[in-house]
């Protein structure tokens, strides 16, 4: 048996490292050595509240968890390591897995996927918000030429309104409250506007993609679609509850909204695209030294218990990456 350490939220806002005993690798199995690892600040604090709803707590399972909602849990999909011993992939190889925040582990083969060489260990920690981002554009239908709003510049907004615009001929403007966010929107290709000045700037949208997980978000991307549009709704509000304007525009405008959640993949995609393919896609999709910007902040696997809550309590957090040794 091996002693490793992982992360445990055993309350309301409280978390722990707390002991993880290894046995020995079974057939199909790999042992990691965590070098990176990334907290999604949205799932993570709405986990961290203890705010699954008890109808979601199958289908909101991590695919590695431990423990049960809504505590205590090891929960967490992000994590970039190295191989360390198991007949199916190379030692040495570095991988990333949908793996709660532990610093050694064992994983399926199948659930390990290798990282491009193309793509820095240290970056290769988004992939799981970037495939959550294609699978959104993907239900987004976003053809060439569109005019593209996402409302939100969270991480997944941002990846998001990044995908769009490498979309041969679309015009994709970001909305967020947090001026801040204009660089970031700029490096992108795309442009930037406050919620006060949306309407100038994108109104009458072909598709509009909502991630602010908030109220007057899901309001201003009602405000920008143009007629017939399509709302795509990307955001997860756990319990809370939302107030949508369905009168006016949303009625006269015949607009649509379409839930997209990173569980499945697009119906007419499904037969040819498994998990794994979609993930190898968002991790080759990694390989632009400007989403490094995404980088908010970064804390040592030995401290993160006693930064965790903070850290999803900052609203500037985007990719808060955790470094292993």
């Amino acid at each position: 048996m091996t002693t490793s350490r992982a992360l445990w939220l055993t309350g309301k806002m409280k978390a722990e490292l707390k002991p993880a005993m290894i046995g020995p690798l079974t057939e199909g199995e790999l042992l990691v050595e965590s070098r990176f690892g990334a907290i999604s600040r949205g799932t993570e604090a709405l986990v961290a509240e203890g705010s699954v709803p008890e109808s979601e707590h199958d289908c909101m399972r991590a695919p590695l968890q431990d423990g049960e909602f809504p505590f205590p849990v090891k929960y967490g999909y992000a994590v970039v390591g190295t191989v360390k011993a198991g007949s199916e992939t190379p030692a040495g190889r570095t991988v990333f897995c949908l793996h709660p925040h532990q610093d050694l582990f064992h994983v399926p083969a199948d659930m390990a996927i290798a990282v491009p060489p193309d793509v820095p260990a240290s970056r290769a920690v988004l992939a799981a918000n970037m495939e959550t981002a294609l699978n959104g554009i993907w239900d987004a239908n976003i053809l060439a030429g569109d005019k593209v709003t996402v409302v939100g510049g969270g991480l997944v907004g941002l990846l998001a309104a990044y995908l769009s615009a490498r979309i041969p001929g679309t015009d994709v403007t970001l909305i967020d409250v947090n001026s801040e966010r204009e660089a970031l929107a700029t490096a992108f290709g795309c442009r930037f506007a406050l919620p006060g000045e949306a309407e100038g700037s994108a109104c009458n949208s072909d598709v509009v993609i909502h991630a602010s997980a908030t109220s007057e978000g899901l309001a201003t991307a009602i405000a920008v679609a143009g007629f017939e549009a399509r709302i795509v709704e990307m955001s997860w509000f756990g319990e809370g509850m939302v107030n949508i304007p369905l009168g006016g525009r949303f009625h006269s405008h015949r607009l649509s909204i379409v839930g997209s959640q990173v569980g499945h993949v697009p119906a007419a995609r499904r037969a040819r695209w498994p998990l794994s393919r979609r993930l190898e896609t968002a991790l080759a999709l990694l390989a632009d030294d400007r989403l490094d910007a995404l980088i908010s902040g970064e804390t040592a696997f030995d401290d993160l218990a006693a930064s965790y809550i903070r850290i999803l309590a900052d609203p500037n957090t985007l990719c808060h990456r955790i470094r292993y040794s």
